[in-house]
């Protein structure tokens, strides 16, 4: 029970605040190594291609010595296998050993909670996959989040909503930090465009094939055919399984997939056909990546380092910037006077004692320097320009919108300066930003059921609109009854030109009002509506 209590202890130490200044132990001015750590899950379709890119960087980096002076990186990886607690163990055993800064951890979930040990030990968290929109460097101000936020790829969505005239979806996601905070984001953003969520489906971060039935189920007695789906690689495509085998992929349906379907992609491609086959139609995202000779030169490279066992995805690509961002941040730390040496905290001694190597655990005095030179550190990448808004997100956020037929098909661009667009965004940052819904552009889409006509949307299945009719008996040019189901007239005609024109489908029945030898009252006929008949 010790070790639970200590960690409980930690947490409360750590978001509390107290923490003081102890003995000091200082490094060298100018080091001939320094530690930086590494956590992620290293069998995920993320991580295990973040790991290889990592060390691509990390080797790049020390056969270069212009850029650290001789200076050797030296990373120390640890893989949390998707444990929350491994995660703090090992973030906990990085404050034993002068780390100077952390890259990871991978999931937005553990990040929320490593960021207090971050913000308290004053050891920078560079997370290139944690996009939770809600770690805001306001409350974790040593957590740097080196790619693009949910917020932006919930914008991408919610003008896709707009784009394409829907004004409903429904939001099926997992319910964990990222998945809740995503789709808040997306609410907010669905809400400027008057847009809104008319249902929230969430599950377990690992549900079961009964528990994903369940949600489903629910989803289908609603009326919107519009679904955002928000998690988790796997689950994901499970989600796409059932959604299939219950029939809710046909050509009434619409499936916008978050980035977590073109990572799997990019990185497992070719997916088994049977599962090509269920996600036929399907729009997803990928954070955009602007073309670049190093880029080329690393993606050519990518076979080697892998021995093509898998590919590379943008987060890849991010993971790799984020190394050389560190290592260029640290040698601005050097030019600036800074001095890695790290401080004991007494007081962790007082909640544990030495049995419990406590004392082990130390800030980084240099931490706000150097958290100040990354955030400072201007620079282009294999990801473009790597650069810090002040509210410290990276320029330029913009997304690739991805039509799923075959494998992947790219149908345009969303960026962050002039929303949707055919031409590259590097292009558009040269002229004035365009948002205006006139200006939106995609190319034509095929959606699932093979259909090249953009779908309704909404669906009545379970509902039949009951309308009433005046069976009049003068005025028969505007209304007239003709017996049976038929009905004619101006206002019938106008009726049915407006249909074709909503952006949902109606399952109705005209029903006559009247006997046909007097002019019914249309008082009588708005009391049947008010009553409910």
């Amino acid at each position: 029970m010790a070790p639970i209590w200590l960690l409980v202890g930690l947490v409360f130490f750590f978001q509390n605040g107290f923490l003081s200044s102890g003995i000091s132990t200082n490094i060298s001015m100018k080091p001939s190594e320094v530690q930086i750590g590494g956590i992620f899950t290293f069998n995920s379709s993320i991580g295990k291609v973040a790991k290889v890119a990592i060390e691509a960087a990390i080797e790049d980096v020390n056969s270069d010595p212009s850029v650290l002076g001789g200076t050797e990186l030296k990373l120390v990886t640890k893989d949390v296998n998707d444990s929350g607690f491994l995660g703090i163990i090992e973030a906990l055993k990085f404050m034993e050993s002068d780390t100077v800064a952390i890259i990871g951890p991978q999931t937005s979930v553990m990040a929320h909670v490593i960021s207090h040990i971050a913000n308290e030990l004053q050891v920078p968290l560079l997370s290139f996959s944690a996009t939770d929109p809600t770690l805001s460097s306001l409350q974790y101000p040593f957590f740097v989040r080196t790619t693009q936020s949910d917020l932006f790829q919930m914008a991408a969505v919610a003008q896709i909503v707009e784009y394409y005239e829907w004004r409903e979806v429904i939001a099926i996601y997992v319910d964990d930090d990222q998945g809740r905070n995503g789709i808040a984001a997306l609410a907010d953003k669905l809400a400027e465009r008057r847009c809104k969520i008319s249902y929230k489906a969430p599950m377990k971060a690992e549900p079961t094939r009964d528990d994903i039935r369940d949600v489903l189920f629910k989803v289908l007695l609603t009326e919107s055919r519009i679904f955002v789906l928000h998690t988790y690689a796997k689950s994901g495509l499970d989600v796409l399984d059932m959604a299939h085998y219950l029939g809710m992929m046909g050509s009434e349906y619409v499936w916008i997939a978050t980035d977590w379907l073109s990572t799997i992609l990019d990185t497992n491609s070719p997916l088994p056909p049977e599962t090509m086959d269920q996600i036929q139609g399907l729009l997803t995202l990928r954070m955009y990546t602007p073309d670049s000779d190093p880029k080329r030169k690393f993606v050519s490279r990518w076979g080697n380092l892998t021995k093509g066992s898998f590919g590379l995805n943008s987060y890849g690509l991010y993971a790799y910037d984020t190394v050389w961002l560190l290592a260029r941040a640290i040698n601005t730390f050097f030019e600036k006077g800074g001095n890695i040496s790290f401080s004991n905290d007494s007081r962790l001694n007082e909640i544990g004692g030495r049995s419990l190597h406590l004392d082990a655990m130390s800030i980084f005095n240099g931490g706000k320097l150097l958290l100040k030179s990354i955030l400072g550190t201007n620079m282009t990448g294999l990801t473009g320009p790597v650069q810090f808004t002040s509210g410290r997100s990276l320029v330029h956020p913009a997304y690739e919108v991805i039509n799923v037929i075959g494998t992947m098909r790219r149908v345009g661009y969303w960026s962050n300066y002039s929303g949707l667009s055919i031409e590259r965004p590097e292009r558009l940052y040269t002229r004035p930003p365009n948002n205006s819904v006139s200006n939106q552009k995609l190319y034509p889409v095929i959606w699932p059921g093979q259909i090249t006509q953009k779908p309704r949307g909404w669906g009545f299945e379970k509902k039949q609109l009951r309308i009433g009719v005046p069976n009049r008996v003068s005025y028969r040019e505007f209304i007239s009854y003709e017996g049976g189901d038929s009905f004619k007239g101006y206002c019938i005609d106008v009726f049915f030109a407006a249909l074709p024109l909503l952006p949902y489908q109606i399952n109705f029945k005209l029903i006559p009002f009247g006997d046909g030898r007097n002019n019914p009252s249309c008082t009588d006929l708005v009391r049947l509506i008010n009553t409910g008949i």
